[in-house]
């Protein structure tokens, strides 16, 4: 296990911070497990955005090929980037929290 050091003043807002937690360790893991989270929940509100604009899931409007029926226009193309890059950070949030609720 390696061992990090903290700024004198940043040990000292953790330690003052009201974070569920008796160690530095956990409040840390607390801190990040919120940041988790509410990054989650952008990637969500980005999925549910554009699930109701296409009417359809992200698989679906993969498989149907929408980016390619709208000729590529830069508002769809944008749509898609960014709705996979939700897709993929919700898949890996997920799993970071899960490890992180694990440990």
């Amino acid at each position: 296990m390696s061992e990090i050091a903290l700024l004198d003043q940043t040990v000292q807002w953790l330690e003052e911070a009201p974070i569920s937690g008796q160690t530095l360790d956990d409040k840390v893991r607390q801190l990040l497990q919120a940041e988790y989270l509410r990054k989650l929940g952008q990637f969500h509100r980005v999925d549910r955005v554009l699930s109701r604009k296409y009417g359809m899931d992200f698989r679906q409007f993969i498989g149907q090929r929408v980016v390619e029926k709208k000729q590529y226009c830069w508002e769809v193309e944008t749509d898609a980037m960014d709705w996979e890059t939700a897709i993929s950070g919700i898949q890996t949030i997920e799993r970071r929290l899960a490890v992180l609720r694990e440990a």
